[in-house]
């Protein structure tokens, strides 16, 4: 009896001991298993001529694009003003862009195109190097591509903001802009993203802000330096998880940062906001320069006509863009620019998506 006794001790010991291993360690019973390969080719030269473009492409060999960006190399003095990007955004394989139809345009996307456009001025110095996040997860197997336009702007000074946004039940993992025609040299998107399609952000008009859950949309904006317009249209991607997948418990936060500047003529400013120890893996980024205040009000264009942007890309914290196969990139980073003028009350700013899939 005395041994039946002490083996049934034995045993709650054993049992109360994994109770209490439970308790201490409530997170064991999860993981996330969001995985990010970043993919560049490198940088492609050009545009060698005014009034064009050239169009870059990252590909994924494995998983799907949940977003991609673009870094420029413009040179230096007043020329440095005329390199601009014109795209950043999805293509199901490298050339084709979804500029047609709205509505889900393509389904398990795995090219992301980089397009470097130029103004009146260019120098050999210019080039565009595209990135691909490429994205994994056990959960969330399936992508889709959700794409709005708007016709223009059409005159000088304006902006023209469209939307793209996720269906119903699905998560948000990233987006991109896109601008034509390229011969209106003075046309460039000069903000790309995260966002909701609710009345508390305008529909879109304002940003998602720092900490915001689970943005269901993506928003683009042109802006119309010279007044040009041959057809002006203004393109919003959205990187939407697939259909009758369920997301419940997955979760997108956002990360977002805003610095004043760039002002002065030709000049430059760089901002890098990051995915925190909590918040996921990096999956996506947006940029834009503006009038401030992205995402308290409607969005405004910046102090000057020829303002634009020359970066929105994956970056370690200082900045500096990350190498082909980063598995562990954290950070994004936009590039910002002005043109020949000055620029006051500019603003530049950068989101960071950071993905948890619950599972």
């Amino acid at each position: 009896m005395r041994k039946m006794l002490l083996r049934r001790t034995a045993a709650g010991k054993a049992l109360a001991l994994s109770a209490l291993l439970v308790l201490a360690l409530p997170g064991t019973a999860y993981a996330n298993t969001v995985g990010v390969t970043v993919k560049t080719p490198g940088a492609t030269m050009g545009p060698g001529s005014a009034f064009s473009e050239i169009s870059t492409d990252a590909a994924c060999s494995s998983g799907l694009v949940s977003g991609g960006g673009i870094n420029q190399a413009i040179g230096t003095g007043t020329s440095s003003n005329g390199n601009k990007i014109n795209g950043t955004s999805p293509s199901p394989d490298g050339s084709t862009e979804y500029t047609g139809s709205t509505g889900v345009v393509g389904t398990d996307v795995t090219h992301w195109l980089g397009i470097g456009g130029s103004g009146g001025a260019v120098n050999a110095s210019f080039s565009s190097t595209p990135y691909a996040m490429c994205f994994s997860s056990s959960l969330i197997n399936h992508t889709q591509v959700v794409m709005n336009k708007l016709a223009g702007p059409t005159s000088s000074g304006t902006v023209g903001l469209v939307t793209a946004t996720c269906p119903a039940n699905t998560r948000l993992l990233g987006g991109g802009a896109r601008i034509t025609p390229a011969s209106v040299g003075s046309l460039k998107p000069i903000a790309s993203f995260p966002t909701f399609n609710d009345s508390a952000h305008g529909f879109g008009q304002k940003a998602a802000a720092d900490g915001e859950t689970n943005p269901d949309s993506w928003t683009a904006v042109g802006w119309n330096g010279g007044g040009g317009n041959s057809n002006n249209t203004t393109y919003a991607y959205a990187i939407c998880s697939g259909n009758n997948i369920n997301v419940a418990g997955a979760t997108v936060k956002v990360r977002h940062s805003e610095v004043s500047g760039p002002t002065a003529a030709t000049s430059g400013r760089t901002v890098t906001v990051g995915c925190g120890g909590n918040d996921g893996k990096l999956v996506a980024g947006g940029a834009a320069i503006s009038g401030g205040n992205v995402t308290t009000t409607n969005f405004t264009g910046p102090g000057s006509v020829g303002d634009h942007l020359n970066g929105s890309y994956p970056s370690d914290s200082g900045g500096t863009p990350v190498g082909d196969g980063t598995t562990n990139a954290a950070h994004w980073t936009a590039f910002t620019h002005t043109g020949g003028g000055s620029s006051p009350n500019t603003y530049s700013d950068a989101w960071a998506l950071c993905a948890d899939d619950g599972v």
